[in-house]
Order: structure tokens, then sequence, then C-alpha cells
């Protein structure tokens, strides 16, 4: 079945774009992507600023807010976090507008509730929304994580686990804690169902009777989700669009104003913050090295000082 027309236009302009800011944060003006593009230097800004917002909402960009896409000088300054970004992005028609925000913890747990009551694989897909407010963690490295990643051999969780350096988009190992309640629930019914359906068995007395080595997540059929090249030759940079397809159809069951990725991820940050955690400590779990990265994405919030004066003897 063929595509709409008006999709598949959208589909190739955004491409365009995408090229566009590409060129731009890697140097190149304003005026000569116009050249190459054969339009005028305002549609060049007004696009790859139309881009740029939509790949913060939509997944989000370390150190960079909605806001500052407007900036050349603060794309670029962000230029490796862009490419990242870009690796894990799916332009869609939009919308209307979808700013990136901290969801309450009703708004997480109506999310849920949808989702279960629409879903298909409720488990399986309960366990892929619960995982991003639980972990931080991007949809490409949601894709890469192996039973053996959340499974002990005796059957047990791993409770401080690692990402690692294979896992992580940044090629860098970093901790990962699998202590959600929730997300334990949602994943000993998706085991069991994968158990049930004979999807990547391993020895009955071990890791659950699961084969440890394989991913985390299945399709429906017990496939692995492909995971394939994204960008230049040689540039290492790869993405799972059935994974990112899986949670763009989970966050229109979920039907919150303002959930992405992005916002699960602020979202965890800000509960960080509630329990006295610093960047660094943010950073460390978020895979984002640059305190002021951190800082970017959702500042620390700071009492005010009658708070921390009052009744101090």
């Amino acid at each position: 079945m063929e595509d709409d027309p008006e999709i598949t236009r959208h589909r190739e302009n955004a491409g365009h774009s995408i090229q566009m800011l590409r060129s731009v944060v890697d140097g190149a003006t304003y005026e000569a992507v116009a050249l190459q593009f054969g339009i005028s230097r305002t549609a060049v800004e007004r696009r790859i600023k139309s881009i740029a917002v939509q790949l913060t909402q939509e997944v989000g960009v370390d150190g960079l807010k909605e806001e500052g896409a407007a900036f050349v000088r603060r794309l670029r300054l962000r230029r490796d976090a862009i490419l990242v970004a870009l690796d894990q992005f799916i332009p869609v028609a939009p919308s209307g507008e979808r700013p990136a925000r901290v969801l309450s913890e009703a708004e997480v747990a109506q999310g849920a509730t949808r989702i279960k009551g629409r879903a298909s694989r409720t488990w399986h897909d309960l366990s892929l929304y619960y995982l991003l407010f639980a972990t931080g963690l991007r949809p490409l490295e949601v894709a890469r994580l192996e039973v053996r990643d959340y499974i002990l051999v005796d059957g047990s969780v791993c409770r401080e686990s690692e990402l690692r350096d294979s896992t992580a988009i940044n090629g860098k190992s970093r901790p990962l804690y699998f202590i959600n309640s929730r997300l334990d629930e949602a994943l000993d019914a998706y085991f069991q169902e994968r158990l049930k359906n004979g999807h990547g068995l391993g020895t009955p007395d071990h890791y659950r009777g699961l084969d440890p080595d394989s991913r985390l997540f299945l399709g429906p059929t017990g496939e692995p989700y492909q995971i394939t090249p994204n960008g230049e030759p040689g540039q290492k940079r790869h993405v799972c669009r059935a994974v990112l397809e899986i949670y763009r159809k989970l966050f229109r069951y979920a039907d919150i104003k303002g959930l992405s990725t992005q916002s699960a991820r602020l979202t965890l940050m800000s509960r960080m913050y509630a329990r006295g955690a610093d960047e660094d400590q943010v950073g460390v779990i978020l895979g984002i090295a640059d305190r002021s990265a951190v800082r970017e994405q959702l500042p620390r919030p700071k009492p005010m000082l009658a708070e921390l004066l009052d009744e101090v003897i």
C-alpha cells in the first residue's frame, strides 16, 4: 500500500531539513546551505530551527533547551549531542507544540493504565514504558539490552547492573539500576509470556529459563528488533526504528500532553533532584558528562534563603 502523498512529501522535506541541520552544525553558513539546496537563506534558517525544535521535543539534545534551537551558535556548541539525537529521530508531521516537561506521578500512572487497556502486547509494552521513567535510557539503549543485564544466573533481579559500553549510545559504560516494583511486575509477566511462546529460551534452571544473551525485548514472533547503521559510512551510528515506532505508539495510547522520551528523562531528573541528587549524579545515570549540559536540561531547584535559615539553631 503506497504512502499518502502528503506524508511522502513531509518525509522528503524533513530529510532535507536534517541534511541542512547537519551541514550547519558542521560549520556551513546559512548562505552556503541555501545555495546547495536552491532555496533562500531565510527558508534555510526557518527549516533548521523547525527541525531542531522538533528534535529537542521528540528526542532531547543534551545541553540544549527548545528555545536554544533558534541560535546557530548554540547548535554548533552542541554538535555531538545533536548528531547523537538525530540517530534516534524519526520526524513526524507537526501536530502542535509538545514541549517536553516533567510529569507528575499521577500522570505516569494514568499513562500506564491507558496503555494497559489499549496495547496488544500488554506486558511487553508496559515494561518498555516503565523502563524509560525508571532508568532514563535512550530507545537505542533499550533495544540493545540483554536478559543478563536485568537477571542474574539464579533468576533474581540485578539491582545494581551496568549499561555496557557496547550498549550505551556514547560508547561509555555507566551504572544501571533496576529498582522499581512496577517495572519488575511488568517484566515478570512479560518473561512468562516469552517462556510460554518459546521466545529466546535457554537452560531451564538458569536466568529464569531464558537465554542470557538474548535481547531483553523481542518482537511479536520472538525476533530481536533490528538495529541498523544510521549516518555516513564509518561513523558507527545506529538506530532501532522498530523500538522508536513502538514508543511513539505507546505515547499516543498514554494520551498525556508533552509525553516523550525526553520528558521521561526530565521526570527522572526531577525525582532524583527531589531526593537530593546533584548534577554529577544525574549525569552519571543519564550518560551526560558535562555538568552544564545537565543543568541546561533541568536546573537543580534551589531552596529559598528563608528556608535555609529557618531555625538553624
